[in-house]
């Protein structure tokens, strides 16, 4: 896991949800190669050891906690037992999403719209809520939030999805807005279509997909920007489109 920054973490702790697999065991793996600890959360304890296992063979330190960001008791005892133990959150990384592209809004399930507006953007809420007090007690850190370019564009058959991540970017500015004075900056990354399992991504060529590790990179440069400045929002294309 070499990095030119190899150190630039070093002492800091980083939570990462849906850390399990793609785009947050990517980050994950990427913040604990820069010396961060890692904090691991997400529903299923497997693949979240599987992550662990990878930063540990880097000689990282990756710390599993299974946390449903959609049950806020969940995620609060996990902020407390997080202060308890490693006494500090500098990182925080709001990644757990999921996806619907099925058909036109019309047609949708209100489980299958709950179900995703409770994940994208109520578990970001849930988990502001329980960390940034954290933040805010030791005068600053990050929170990156990675929503989508469909949170800037039309996603016919993903109307949810959609709305979740333009809903996911106004939250993002907002928050930022509040949360400046107390040295806390918090950045939104907006990635095109990334080679994950998330969808199946009909019709585009993988090769020229977004790889998670390429919005992994992004949020390494956003945690290790200079103290008197941060990006509040990058867009993230391919060079190439699928």
């Amino acid at each position: 896991m070499p990095d030119r920054n190899e150190q630039a973490l070093n002492g800091q702790t980083a939570i990462i949800t849906g850390a399990g697999r793609g785009i947050g065991a990517a980050i994950a793996i990427k913040l604990a190669g820069l010396g961060a600890t890692t904090v691991l959360c997400g529903r299923t304890r497997k693949t979240l050891e599987t992550t662990a296992d990878s930063i540990s063979a880097a000689g990282g330190r990756g710390v599993v906690r299974e946390c449903d960001v959609t049950d806020l008791r969940s995620v609060e005892t996990t902020a407390s037992e997080l202060e308890n133990t490693l006494g500090r959150i500098d990182i925080l990384v709001n990644n757990a999403g999921i996806g619907s592209f099925a058909g036109p809004l019309h047609q949708m399930e209100p489980r299958a719209w709950d179900a995703i507006l409770n994940t994208n953007l109520r578990g970001v809420y849930y988990c502001i809520r329980s960390f940034a007090p954290m933040m805010i007690r030791a005068r600053g850190g990050h929170i990156i939030n990675i929503s989508s370019l469909a949170g800037k564009n039309a996603l016919p058959n993903g109307a949810a999805y959609a709305a979740s991540k333009w809903g996911l970017n106004g939250l993002s500015y907002s928050v930022a807005e509040e949360l400046r004075a107390h040295n806390i900056r918090v950045s939104v990354i907006c990635p095109g279509s990334v080679d994950t399992d998330l969808s199946p991504h009909e019709g585009k060529n993988a090769e020229k997909m977004l790889k998670p590790a390429d919005v992994a990179h992004v949020v390494a440069m956003l945690v290790t920007q200079s103290p008197q400045s941060f990006a509040s929002e990058v867009l993230l294309r391919p060079t190439q489109k699928p």
